[in-house]
């Protein structure tokens, strides 16, 4: 009797989700097109994106050439960036400023696919070619439109995709640098990561520690090389130095590569000695031997 009871309890909950609809489902089904746009416009004002979207998608296609077309496709962009669906909401506002490049709203679409890209941008340990899409549509934003009110913005979120970007170039050196005991390659590719570093971020807040790991790097370099290598990578060994004492000459790695770059300067010195003796080898004058005459 129990399970007569449950079961006839289940067709009836099955009979009145099956033959009832919703009004947003009845809307979609029988509503005509002014009908689901109102709805749509309606929906997006009280925050139901999902629903909006909807709409949006399905009445797009038929409004085209009408007026309500334009506003539709900028509606339907913004359900998606509320929805944090940032690729998809690029794309829309992206078209949408190209197609109405004189709307009113093509300023702000321009912009919310500059941070619809900004929002998709990776963590910096990943890789980086949508955090420099990215930029590059906040920069060509910034220099179309000079005087908006977004762009201070704009700015600031340049600042903090070039630091993640920044990072990222930090890591790849410090694991150049970590990993150069076991291949000694790795020191040169440290040197050359560093060089490039300090050209491309000349305020980071790493450099001191780099300009320091750049003279290290480039004396195990030298000390690990081939002698016809030595005096070459050794002037680097005291040239990064130079660099390095000039730009932070309070720093606390300081004695340390004081005592590399004295070291390399006592090799060059004795490369130097046996190049001199070399070349005066060289310069002597043959030995002429005396032929007795008979």
């Amino acid at each position: 009797m129990q399970h007569s009871l449950k079961a006839g309890t289940l067709a009836v909950v099955l009979l009145v989700f099956f033959t009832s609809c919703s009004p947003f489902q009845k809307l979609q089904k029988k509503g005509t097109d002014d009908q689901k746009y109102q709805a749509a416009v309606t929906y997006f004002k009280k925050g139901e994106f999902y629903r909006a979207g909807l709409l949006f998608e399905e009445l797009i296609p038929i409004l085209k050439g009408s007026t309500e077309s334009e506003m539709a496709q900028f509606y339907r962009a913004h359900c998606e960036y509320q929805q944090q669906n940032y690729q998809l909401s690029a794309f829309h506002f992206k078209q949408f400023y190209e197609t109405f490049a004189r709307s009113d709203y093509a300023h702000e679409a321009m912009y919310f696919y500059a941070l619809s890209l900004f929002k998709d941008s990776p963590n910096y340990n990943l890789d980086q070619s949508n955090t420099l899409t990215a930029m590059a549509a906040l920069q060509d934003f910034v220099n179309a439109h000079p005087e908006s009110p977004f762009r201070q913005e704009c700015t600031g979120y340049i600042v903090v995709l070039r630091d993640k970007l920044e990072r990222k170039a930090y890591d790849k050196v410090k694991q150049y640098y970590k990993t150069s005991s076991a291949n000694i390659a790795n020191y040169r590719s440290a040197v050359v990561s560093i060089t490039n570093f300090l050209r491309e971020y000349p305020d980071s807040k790493y450099n001191e520690e780099l300009a320091y790991l750049r003279v290290d790097s480039q004396y195990h370099l030298a000390k690990n090389s081939f002698y016809d290598k030595w005096k070459e990578r050794h002037q680097d060994v005291m040239n990064y130095y130079l660099a390095y004492v000039d730009k932070f000459p309070k720093s606390s790695d300081l004695r340390k590569a004081e005592r590399m770059y004295e070291d390399s300067r006592k090799i060059l010195e004795e490369i130097a000695t046996q190049e001199k003796e070399k070349l005066n080898q060289q310069q002597k004058p043959a030995k002429v031997t005396a032929t007795a005459s008979n």
